[in-house]
């Protein structure tokens, strides 16, 4: 196929230059900005205006200015926007976080200025400043934040150091009460050392009354000192008075004796007098009773008691050995010890051979307890070079918490079955402090992080609070659960927060997420509300018995429209969804199983369209034009009922003339009845007149379909002309009355002998009587008759009666006929199209080649082509080519009523104007012919064949 490339217009390249000068010179102007920010609007590349934002951003330029500078960049260049935006929310950050600082540390100081300073507010500050987004790694409160923790600090020492005070007040009071019970010279001895420890307890105790601090302890320390006080001070007078008169005793033998035992008998003893002691042993000798005789013990409860004894030390050796076997060393002493003590409680009651077994399994738990103690060194040496390790190379992080709490515990489970090593622990102990700096610097980057995601999820919680306030009234779901959805996100993404922190966020969030999703929430129930309605609606339409396709779509329109109106979740809305089609399914169901129950007993008329409808398919299949005309003709008689009517009266006629042939004869009651009669011959007559069209079964042969239905052009879809009716039957001969040469009027028909015919009937008409009769008993018999209404009346009769579509076909056989009509009709469309387009393709070759030859036939060209436009069309192409022939084809384009290209419109606007003044001249669509005729004289073109070929294209299918 030919291909015509484009003309170009001047007026056209000027628009272009002025475009692209326009185009440069709006690129030439410089932005606003662009001064501000060292060139960075007017930068090539998007790197290069990066590079230049950060330079700007290093001068550290006002809010302001970086706030308008990122309004416009951002519409620009995403990427080099970020740093700007970083920036601006920094800055609001920080602004925020400036205003929350000053609140708190207006606490702060408020806590700091109380005299009396709970611990539990000022550990609360702290955390309650973290929540509240509080910047406490910056001053002023990270200074603040350390006065409290200093305060705190003191106030826990000034508790620690009253609970010291009250253990060493106990330890100086049993030392004095030791005292007691050893010689009194002994005490005598200590007796100015415990005075100093006394004294310097009391000005510790003192010391403690007298801080600053002190009314800031808890309620119960200061209660607890002064019982120590007391308590201590009750003893230390009670020594010194005993003491005292202890002395003045030992100098003067008629003193009174102290009031302590001891030291009185050994003053008793120094005098020469009997001690309390020789006294009570004197009274108990003189007054002891006799021992009583040993008794003798039945020898089955012996033998009982022995067995007990045996099984009970025999338990406690099994478990023993078990944890010898095992190597348990942590319960190995207690098992041991269990066993030592059953020992010696039953040491009487076993045999020798059970005792040497318990003797042997203590023997082997004392090696295996030494083994323990020697791997417990082996265990713990490895864990001091691990610990040591971690200094030189950090894991870092959690890792390196991890592994610190590992190595403890392994430590502490090395104490349980060996000795302590205190060199070893004090080794272990230093290098996981100072390991633990790595990690307590990662706790505090881990806290800071958390501190900001938290403000950060405050600040989302905020911003859905406002939202949902500005968004109450909303009825666009789909936005209001975008939005959600987008909150949502921006929550999953706002960072790491630790169990606590999230379990105090999580309520707050879910409660501000209720309250925007409140109004949705509620149009979702007040939606499902209607869908099950619906629901309810469409079983009682699917229980009709007749179903109504019009409330059908109805009710689906009103779903349709309240799914799109209110969004539900997938699964629920595919739920209801369901629960909805389902009666109306199965209702469509049952209609289309009735109609194959029906479509499956096929007549023998629906036989002949489908057979017909298949002939039709290959015809199209075929591709030729006549081929699919026939089959659809046949096809439109078959549905019509034409050939199958056809087939039954040829089949009526061969049965009658098998009934002839073999000499059958009709009942006497057909014969005597003139109707019967009448049928036979018509029968007869019909079945001569088809008789050549059928086979020997009485159906249609394929030659008289296309007798009857001839080739044509025309489309499928145009009603095929009728199929002429057979020959009516000849009359019997009758007799009849009157004169019967030609143009003489027939009388009527004999009437029957005698006096027949009805009351009424009269052989003569009366005046202004009917002309074809007597009166009817519709007639007015007191008016005389008026033939023009006759005429009126008879115009209802002369009305085109309606089309004979044929009998009904069923859901198949239609199906199936419409389908082949259509495939017919795009076939026939499309080959229309392509003998269209090869038409003037060759005629357009035989114009540039100039070849007559090859000018297509006049029955290609169509019926819009006469011969003689032919005719001229090959002259003009046999001719040397001519002049130009534009006005030639300004008039084609008329004809065709196509537009004209821009260079030639002032030409066709003259045209237009000279042919108003020629009245008698033919209009362009009437000489089209003679148009194209010059237009082929003259001399070939591109362009005008481009012109040529789409007028023509418009012509010829007229």
């Amino acid at each position: 196929m030919l291909r015509f490339p484009l003309s170009k217009s001047s007026k056209a390249d000027t628009t272009l230059a002025a475009a692209v000068k326009s185009g440069t010179a709006k690129a030439a102007e410089a932005h606003p900005l662009d001064g501000l920010t060292g060139g960075a609007f007017s930068a090539s590349t998007s790197g290069e205006r990066a590079s230049r934002i950060r330079q700007w951003l290093a001068t550290d330029p006002s809010v302001e200015q970086m706030a308008e500078v990122y309004k416009d960049l951002a519409n620009r260049d995403k990427g080099a926007a970020k740093p700007l935006k970083e920036k601006l929310d920094e800055a609001r950050r920080s602004k925020g976080q400036e205003a929350v600082a000053v609140e708190w540390a207006e606490k702060a100081q408020a806590l700091l200025a109380l005299p009396k300073l709970n611990l539990a507010n000022a550990l609360a500050w702290q955390r309650d400043a973290a929540k509240a987004g509080a910047p406490l790694s910056k001053e002023p409160l990270a200074g603040l934040k350390v006065q409290l923790a200093e305060r705190v600090k003191t106030i826990e020492d000034l508790q620690h150091r009253t609970q010291v005070q009250r253990e060493a007040a106990v330890l100086i009071a049993q030392r004095i009460e030791v005292l007691s019970i050893k010689p009194w010279r002994d005490a005598v001895a200590v007796l100015d050392t415990l005075r100093t420890d006394v004294a310097h307890w009391q000005a510790q105790a003192d010391e403690l009354a007298q801080d600053a601090n002190w009314a800031s302890v808890d309620a119960k320390f200061p209660p607890l000192l002064d019982a120590s006080r007391g308590q201590l001070l009750a003893v230390w007078e009670a020594f010194q008075s005993a003491l005292a008169v202890a002395m003045k005793a030992a100098e003067d033998s008629a003193a009174p004796l102290p009031a302590v035992p001891v030291w009185a008998d050994e003053l008793r003893a120094a005098r020469g007098l009997p001690t309390s002691k020789s006294e009570q042993q004197g009274a108990a000798d003189t007054g002891q009773p006799a021992r009583a005789p040993k008794t003798r013990m039945d020898p089955a409860a012996l033998n009982d008691l022995r067995a007990k004894s045996s099984a009970f030390v025999q338990q406690a050796l099994a478990r023993l050995e078990h944890e010898v076997t095992e190597g348990h060393g942590k319960s190995t002493p207690k098992v041991a010890a269990e066993l030592r003590q059953a020992l010696k409680d039953n040491i009487r009651n076993i045999d020798s051979k059970l005792e040497a077994a318990a003797h042997a399994a203590l023997t082997a738990a004392g090696e295996l307890e030494g083994w323990q103690r020697w791997r417990a060194d082996q265990i713990r040496e490895e864990l001091v070079v691990k610990a040591e390790a971690l200094l030189v190379k950090p894991l870092g992080g959690r890792k390196q918490q991890d592994a610190l709490r590992h190595m403890r515990e392994q430590w502490k489970t090395s104490d349980q079955g060996g000795t302590p090593n205190h060199a070893l622990w004090k080794r272990f102990d230093d290098a996981c402090n100072e390991a633990h700096k790595v990690v307590e610097a990662w706790l505090e980057k881990v806290k800071e992080q958390a501190e900001a995601h938290k403000a950060q999820r405050q600040a989302l919680i905020d911003e859905v609070l406002v939202w949902a306030e500005a968004h109450k009234d909303n009825s666009d779901w789909k936005m209001h659960i975008r939005s959600l959805n987008g909150f949502v996100e921006k929550w999953r993404e706002a960072g790491h927060l630790g169990d606590k922190a999230f379990a105090e966020v999580q309520p707050l969030w879910k409660a501000a997420m209720d309250q925007a999703d409140a109004g949705l929430t509620a149009a979702r129930g007040a939606s499902l509300a209607r869908r099950r309605a619906m629901i309810e609606e469409a079983q009682a339409l699917g229980a009709e018995p007749q179903l109504r396709i019009d409330a059908v779509k109805s009710l689906q329109q009103r779903w349709q429209h309240e799914a799109q109106s209110v969004p539900i979740e997938r699964k629920q809305e595919q739920k209801l969804w369901d629960a909805f089609r389902k009666p109306i399914d199965d209702a469509f169901q049952r209609k289309t199983v009735e109609r194959e129950k029906a479509a499956s007993a096929l007549g023998e008329h629906d036989r002949y369209v489908l057979d017909a409808a298949k002939a039709v398919e290959l015809a199209t299949a075929s591709g030729d034009a006549q081929k699919i005309h026939a089959a659809a003709k046949a096809l439109e008689a078959a549905v019509r009922g034409q050939v199958a009517a056809a087939a039954a009266d040829a089949k009526t006629a061969a049965d009658v003339a098998d009934a002839a042939a073999s000499g059958v004869k009709p009942l006497d009651s057909e014969q005597n009845n003139p109707s019967a009669q009448g049928a036979q011959g018509d029968a007869a007559t019909e079945s001569i007149a088809i008789e050549p069209a059928v086979d020997a079964d009485g159906n249609p042969t394929a030659e008289a379909i296309e007798d009857d239905f001839s080739e044509s052009a025309q489309p499928a879809t145009e009603p095929a002309e009728p199929v002429p009716a057979p020959k009516p039957a000849a009359k019997p001969v009758v007799a009849m009355r009157g004169d019967d040469r030609p143009g003489m009027r027939k009388a009527e028909p004999a009437g029957p002998a005698g006096r027949g015919g009805k009351f009424g009937d009269r052989k003569d008409a009366r005046p202004g009587g009917k002309p074809s009769g007597p009166r009817q008993s519709t007639d007015n018999k007191f008016e005389p008759y008026r033939p023009e209404r006759t005429e009126r009346f008879s115009e209802r009769s002369e009305r085109p009666a309606f089309e004979d579509r044929g009998p009904r076909l069923g859901d198949a056989a239609f199906r199936a006929q419409r389908e082949a009509f259509e495939a017919a009709n795009h076939a026939l469309k499309k080959l229309a199209m392509q003998a269209h387009g090869e038409v003037l393709t060759h005629l357009l070759t035989a114009w540039e080649k100039r070849d007559p030859e090859q000018l297509p036939a006049a029955q290609e060209l169509g019926k819009q082509v006469a011969p003689a436009v032919r005719i001229s069309w090959v002259k003009a192409l046999g001719a040397p080519a001519g002049k130009d022939a534009a006005e030639s084809l300004l008039r084609l384009e008329m004809a065709a009523e196509l537009p004209t290209p821009a260079e030639h419109i002032s030409a066709r606007r003259m045209l237009q104007l000279q042919l108003l003044t020629r009245r008698n001249a033919p209009a362009p669509a009437e000489t089209w012919g003679e148009d194209t005729a010059r237009v082929l004289a003259a001399e070939f073109d591109a362009g005008n064949a481009r012109r040529l070929q789409n007028a023509l294209k418009a012509l010829l299918k007229r």
